[in-house]
């Protein structure tokens, strides 16, 4: 005799309300409260861009320099489309199930009901909140060295130490943190957006202004090193490009729609690819342009000689400023994955969202979450080495292998179709990548490990 599944059950007025009604199943809190279906097409593309682009464009230039002209803009440009390609097939697997009357909110929800329950328990569900609070700790990380840039730029002798500049940036997603939902952030996601736009224009403008002056550095573009270490720095470049593209949280994103969401998500991601378009390419030539193979894995680095700043100062200023502000909103965009998990956990569903019941953990665990990641990031200064091992593990596999293999199953293309070794090729190389790119994070590590200390002011 058939069993009824309890997670797919007659929906509750609240849940009508909000923006889920296509789907049978019996929402939990997390889903019910932090996943609000209400959003439009527009704003998923603010989601989009906040996850995915950020301050890690500052290091194209640097994986250009690893790479060379032709094969770095050929790798973007291709990690670019395969990026597209794989989160709209992502996006088309979940209007697929959305349509048969069974929406998928979350990453795990997906995998379970494709993969098995095991598979969302305990491999992806665990994987994400990894990556993404990876994310929180690395944003928090580069908020307090942001600060401790403008800082020194000003007083060049300052004693102030870079936890002190840690913990005040932590002050600002503690508060921001309490926004109840992932649609609440459309707003601060949209100025996320227009800052991205501001401080690439900033770089580009920096960097084309360095490269006429009189000053500019030498435009070598050769790889600089042994054959040994070109092959090493090329596997970096190739991990460095695939990461910036990544974002992890495409469900979740999704979620955010109010139904019907077929073909909302394709509109969102076109938002999001017209502004990756517009400031990784642009970045990425006019740095290695002015810098070659003396860009730093920071450009903000290369605009510094010595200590001594080759722009004015007030330009600097306002570029981190424009930096710090959209580190904020990444860190608070990253948070909503363990943020639905605690109110899963802890929240009761047929309480309203503001009752003192609910209200209470809430504060208590988004602030504990935010207290914690901070403390992490001036504890481990050197956090982005091990993160950049945790991107080769986390988000390659998420952004790049599983959603080839969760289409491949839902839809069972025919083996000589096109799609089908499309995909397998694109899972096989993006295995390949992780290895390569665990590989370098590792001996990345190892060559840095002497520089490790806790509370290090690097």
């Amino acid at each position: 005799m058939a069993t009824a599944d309890p997670n797919f059950i007659h929906l509750s007025s609240p849940q009508k309300e909000n923006g889920v009604s296509e789907s049978p199943g019996q929402l939990d809190a997390g889903a019910l409260f932090v996943l609000k279906s209400r959003g439009s097409w527009l704003h998923s593309g603010y989601h989009l861009t906040t996850s995915i682009v950020g301050p890690v464009i500052f290091s194209f230039p640097f994986a250009l320099s690893l790479l060379g002209w032709a094969p770095g803009l050929l790798i973007t440009t291709l990690q670019a489309l395969i990026t597209f390609y794989s989160y709209n097939l992502l996006s088309v697997i979940l209007d697929h199930h959305a349509q048969l009357g069974k929406r998928q909110l979350r990453f795990r929800d997906m995998t379970r009901d494709i993969l098995g329950p095991r598979w969302g328990k305990y491999f992806v569900g665990p994987l994400q909140i990894a990556i993404c609070y990876g994310a929180v700790i690395g944003c928090i990380l580069l908020g307090g060295q942001s600060l401790k840039f403008i800082y020194l730029l000003y007083n060049p002798s300052g004693k102030m130490q870079l936890y002190q500049f840690i913990t005040i940036f932590g002050t600002v997603p503690l508060f921001l943190a309490q926004i109840p939902s992932f649609h609440s952030l459309r707003h601060i996601n949209l100025a996320s957006l227009l800052l991205v736009l501001a401080y690439s224009a900033c770089i580009v403008a920096g960097s084309i202004h360095i490269g006429n002056s009189r000053n500019a550095p030498n435009k070598d573009y050769s790889i600089k090193g042994s054959k040994e270490n070109s092959i090493v720095g090329a596997i970096n470049g190739i991990s460095i490009i695939a990461t910036t593209y990544g974002c992890g949280i495409i469900p979740e994103i999704q979620a955010t729609i109010a139904p019907p969401v077929k073909g909302k998500m394709f509109k969102g991601l076109c938002v999001c690819f017209g502004v990756i378009v517009s400031t990784y390419f642009s970045v990425a030539i006019s740095g290695y342009w002015a810098f070659g193979n003396q860009s730093q894995p920071s450009i903000l680095s290369n605009f510094m000689d010595e200590n001594r700043p080759l722009l004015p100062s007030w330009f600097l200023l306002l570029t981190n400023i424009f930096t710090l502000m959209q580190l904020v909103t990444i860190t608070v965009i990253y948070l909503q994955p363990t943020n639905e998990v605690f109110e899963k956990w802890f929240a009761n569903p047929k309480m309203d969202q503001f009752s003192a019941r609910n209200v209470m953990p809430r504060l208590i665990l988004r602030s504990l979450s935010v207290i914690i990641g901070t403390t992490l990031a001036a504890m481990f200064p050197f956090f982005g080495d091990i993160m950049a091992l945790f991107g080769a593990f986390g988000v390659i596999p998420l952004d790049f292998i599983l959603p080839m293999v969760l289409y491949n199953l839902t839809f069972k293309p025919s083996r000589q179709s096109i799609v089908f070794w499309a995909n397998t090729l694109i899972a096989v190389a993006s295995s390949a990548l992780v290895a390569m790119g665990a590989l370098a994070s590792v001996r990345q590590i190892i060559l840095d490990a002497k520089t490790y200390n806790l509370f290090a002011n690097v």
